[in-house]
């Protein structure tokens, strides 16, 4: 431990995570929320933009599958299709696959900051598929939002405390 850590006292080291959480209610049930130092957001950050490339090429295949097998039909309604990727509307499959991944990634990490009831289960362990098969997608998206204003509210909330 740090002198400025102990300097706060022994009570203070006993209960540094407890000082360091935060909750929120959501329908009925508290979720309650580490909130990461400065060096553990910036680990999260990068975890969070580190892409598998077989799951953007997986997803890719799906995204472009019917595409490629309606090839002439979608070129009639300005589909662009070049060697390796497909455009539509000017925007690429391969890049929005690749967002799918970024996406589920902080979603991921984000739920990796919920204070497990059972203090035996390490979050780090957790799995976007884990979080899929709890969570429809407009939920996830609403906890990591009550996760995100939890560990960093804005000042206008703030400044009158």
């Amino acid at each position: 431990m740090s002198q400025f850590a102990n300097a706060l006292g022994k009570r203070f080291v006993e209960n540094q995570d407890l000082v360091r959480t935060r909750s929120f209610d959501m329908n009925g049930h508290t979720f309650q929320i580490k909130v990461p130092t400065t060096l553990e957001f910036e680990a999260i950050s990068e975890r969070i933009k580190q892409v598998d490339e077989n799951k953007v090429n997986k997803y890719y295949l799906e995204l472009s599958k019917p595409f490629i097998d309606n090839k002439t039909d979608f070129e009639k309604e300005n589909v662009d299709f070049q060697e390796n990727d497909v455009f539509v509307k000017g925007r690429s499959l391969k890049e929005t696959a690749k967002n799918k991944v970024i996406t589920e990634n902080r979603i991921t990490e984000m739920f990796k900051l919920i204070v497990p009831e059972d203090k035996s289960f390490d979050m780090n362990t957790i799995t976007y598929d884990m979080v899929e098969e709890l969570f429809p997608f407009s939920i996830q998206l609403e906890v990591v939002d009550n996760i995100t204003r939890t560990i960093s509210p804005s000042y206008e909330s703030s400044k009158g405390k």
